[in-house]
């Protein structure tokens, strides 16, 4: 018997539920234009309102939920100031971070080789954790370690190789920018973002603009990579190719009862039977709402992609293009039926052989934000993992922090 969708009797939201065609309140901060700022206060820079206008900071996080989280942090308030400390706890926060930046990047499946895999990505993830900081603290040690990183892989890095390099460079080009957004449009000294912002066009943005056929996590990590890079070129002609092909994945990636007895695939994928179609949903024919493509391989594969269908919407919804209704029912029934077997409850001989493995990771806080507390939509399953999850901390590749960036910030 199929599961049943992720579903609430919350009085509070039960009421509010409505369908996913909405903009979301937030696309009015589209409006304000402000002038870039130095250390004492950040604001969102809004070049003309035309089609080419991009909103800065604006990466996974724009400058009101930044403010959101100082002022949250500073008050000493829950889940924040203990998912702050938690990020500053790590090895990511310290200031005797050392980069150790390659000029080629190798990375075989699993990362094996890994020559400079494994360096890049806690790279990334440390420029981003001390961007986060220099935003809380005004601390200008925390920006100049983070452009301390960045500098050093944009004076090295050449190139991605072996069969993992369009993967890797999705992974870790899709934190550089979080971390570049942040320092550049809130710090006064950056002397060589133009170099970074080269690097990024010229190593990161070619490897991952096209896409790839590989298994959906794949695609979905380098479009994240690719809008957000697009986002801090200001290239709307790469932001919208790598949206469009976002779309097309997130619908071939989830499935929904609505979308008939086969799954949706991307054009041009070869997918043209039903027996292929199994096949590549790890042997699975029973479709059911919520299930991915990657539910019957891993469970943490599946939070890969899942992870990079929230930040993507996120992004775009801070860059005034609301794509929550079209990917927001899909992005709701994937987390919440993932979350309730994450939960423990007993998988159906019909799924996955009566078997999954689990461990979804730190991915639900930007989905169930912007779903159930900025929309307003039941998530049973999924708030329930999410809270018991805190603070989310990171998987070490291209997802961090989230409790402090997400949690209950509906800005």
């Amino acid at each position: 018997m199929p599961a049943t969708p992720d579903r609430s009797t919350h009085p509070r939201t039960a009421h509010k539920r409505r369908p996913l065609t909405l903009t979301a309140a937030a696309l009015s901060a589209a409006c304000l234009a402000g002038a870039l700022v130095g250390p004492a206060q950040a604001q969102t820079q809004v070049r003309a309102q035309t089609q080419a206008a991009f909103t800065h900071p604006g990466v996974l996080v724009g400058s009101s939920q930044l403010d959101f989280i100082r002022g949250r942090v500073q008050a000493g308030a829950a889940p924040w100031k203990g998912a702050y400390d938690q990020m500053m706890a790590s090895k990511y926060g310290s200031l005797s971070y050392t980069p150790k930046p390659r000029a080629v990047v190798e990375c075989g499946p699993y990362s094996d080789p890994n020559y400079g895999c494994t360096d890049e990505r806690q790279d990334a993830i440390a420029a981003y954790t001390h961007a986060l900081a220099w935003y809380v603290t005004r601390d200008d040690r925390y920006a100049k370690k983070a452009i301390e990183i960045m500098d050093a892989w944009s004076a090295t890095i050449k190139d991605h190789t072996n069969s993992n390099a369009p993967l890797q460079t999705g992974w870790a080009g899709s934190v550089w920018p979080r971390a570049a957004e942040i320092i550049r449009y809130t710090y006064t000294n950056w002397p060589n973002v133009n170099r970074f912002a080269t690097m990024l066009r010229n190593v990161y943005l070619p490897k991952v603009i096209n896409g790839s056929n590989s298994n959906g996590n794949w695609e979905l990590s380098m479009m994240e990579a690719a809008v957000g890079i697009s986002v801090f070129l200001d290239d709307r002609t790469s932001y919208d190719k790598a949206v469009a092909r976002y779309l097309n994945r997130t619908q071939a990636y989830v499935y929904l009862e609505s979308d008939g007895a086969l799954p949706k695939t991307v054009p041009g994928s070869g997918l043209d039977t039903k027996d292929k179609i199994v096949k590549y949903w790890q042997g699975q024919s029973t479709f059911v709402t919520g299930l991915t493509q990657e539910t019957c391989r891993d469970f943490t594969h599946t939070g890969y992609g899942i992870s990079a269908i929230s930040h993507i919407a996120e992004t775009s919804r801070i860059q005034g293009e609301d794509l929550y209704p079209k990917v927001g029912e899909r992005l709701r029934q994937a987390l919440g039926f993932q979350a309730k077997y994450e939960l423990g409850t007993a998988v159906p001989s019909w799924l996955c052989g009566g078997t999954v493995k689990d461990h979804l990771g730190p991915v639900t806080e930007v989905g169930f934000n912007a779903l159930h507390n900025r929309l307003g939509y039941p998530m049973d399953n999924t708030q329930k993992l999410t809270e018991q999850q805190r603070p989310a901390g990171t998987n070490n590749l291209f997802v961090a922090w989230e409790t402090l960036t997400h949690a209950n910030n509906t800005n």
